[in-house]
């Protein structure tokens, strides 16, 4: 009888332990699992940091995507990008993006690419020209004393 005390102990003890152990996963899986937004800053800041450079088109710029071409090793890709979490880096007039770009990509995987992430951009932003008003066209006032 006694025997069979000591093995109910046994067993119960057991199965606290696994209760235990099963508890601790289920907080571990939790507390590591990274949401979307997470996963995606931690990928932009692995391509900043070692991605191999590239030359890139975009080809239009839509509600916080950047869509573009680029090519590796003779295989097209197109790829988007979304940069609604990154306005801050963007110029004010994003129709001004469309042209050429640089990209950073995986080498093991060039389909993986970014044009911006918080400590690098790719994006060659156009500047307006000066403007002038055309009181500085048609003055006669040359600095050099050039005669008209």
């Amino acid at each position: 009888m006694r025997s069979d005390h000591i093995l109910m102990l046994q067993i119960a003890g057991l199965a606290v332990l696994a209760l235990g152990l099963i508890a601790l996963g289920i907080w571990i899986v939790l507390r590591v699992k990274n949401n979307p937004e997470k996963r995606e800053r931690e990928r932009r800041r692995l391509l900043g940091q070692r991605g191999r450079f590239g030359d890139a088109l975009i080809s239009e710029v839509n509600e916080g995507l950047i869509y573009y071409t680029y090519s590796v090793h003779g295989v097209q890709y197109t790829a988007s990008q979304d940069v609604s979490t990154l306005a801050a880096y963007l110029p004010a007039h994003s129709d001004r993006l469309i042209g050429s770009a640089s990209i950073k990509y995986a080498h093991n995987n060039p389909g993986n690419s970014i044009l911006l992430c918080e400590e690098w951009t790719g994006l060659r932003r156009i500047l307006a020209p000066p403007a002038f008003s055309t009181s500085d066209l048609l003055s006669n006032d040359d600095p050099v004393g050039h005669q008209a």
